[in-house]
């Protein structure tokens, strides 16, 4: 059973609207996935909605890393959340990921057909029959935390979120730290706007690093908080991956975390901070 999530995954997403007809390009996320595990990523961030559990799971079975190095972390469909959807679709899961166990499992959004009892009684009989290793919600707030605490029988073991020197998510990162589950990061690079950030840029300047490089330290930095960039090339893929060796010093920490800026990327009208 997973017990610790490596310091930086990749994002498998192709798809940010989250569009139904959505066409992804299954060949360029397989080279994507193969690329970051030759470069030494360990953890793999997939979902039901951005079409990829397929191209990772080819990725897996063609790469020579062992499957017991790799931490593979998917989502269920907002849209699939009722009890024997959750069963169901998590069935294909496994399918298309080529696995027997799935490390990682998130409920997306508690949203669409996401009711908490039925939802998270799927997610308890998964984990007892060991289809799953560990639990984990995404974009819920520290009320339907708190719920889905009450609900769930293994603990939390991970809570997915937006999560960058713009949105620094300092209420969650209390809760995580009070109740000892990961935070992992998605959109870590502010959608590619992290040069834009003087503060960022003048961090970088300082250690010949991309300020890019310094939003993911920033994050790997802090206990138990994983970024998940995503990156279509190799270059990329190693640029992000170095920051898991760029040392900040307690000052560009600090002048980051003062930070009082705020945006946040991924808005959807559904999420649960718009009710």
């Amino acid at each position: 059973m997973t017990s610790t999530l490596p310091p930086i995954g990749v994002g498998t997403d192709q798809n940010t609207a989250l569009e139904e007809d959505f066409e992804v390009d299954h060949d360029a996320a397989v080279e994507t996935v193969l690329n970051a595990l030759e470069i030494g990523y360990r953890h793999v961030d997939t979902a039901q909605i951005y079409g990829t559990e397929a191209a990772v799971g080819e990725a897996i079975d063609r790469s020579d890393v062992s499957r017991s190095e790799l931490v593979v972390a998917t989502k269920v469909h907002y849209q699939r959340a009722s009890y024997e959807d959750v069963l169901d679709s998590v069935e294909t899961s496994l399918e298309d990921l080529g696995l027997e166990t799935i490390d990682l499992l998130y409920v997306h959004w508690p949203a669409g057909t996401y009711e908490p009892e039925e939802t998270l009684r799927a997610f308890n009989e998964l984990h007892a029959d060991g289809v799953v290793a560990n639990v984990g919600v995404s974009n819920f707030t520290p009320e339907l935390l708190d719920e889905a605490r009450e609900l769930l029988e293994p603990t939390i073991f991970a809570h997915q979120v937006e999560l960058h020197p713009l949105l620094q998510q300092r209420e969650l990162q209390a809760y995580a730290r009070e109740h000892d589950h990961y935070l992992v990061g998605y959109s870590p690079l502010v959608r590619g706007s992290a040069a834009d950030v003087p503060e960022l840029r003048s961090v970088a300047e300082r250690h010949d690093a991309t300020p890019e490089q310094v939003s993911l330290a920033w994050l790997i930095q802090r206990e138990k908080i994983v970024p998940v960039p995503k990156a279509s090339s190799a270059a990329h893929l190693r640029e992000n991956f170095a920051a898991t060796n760029l040392e900040l010093d307690p000052e560009d920490v600090e002048r980051i975390d003062d930070i009082d800026r705020e945006r946040r990327i991924i808005d959807f009208e559904f999420a649960p901070w718009n009710r």
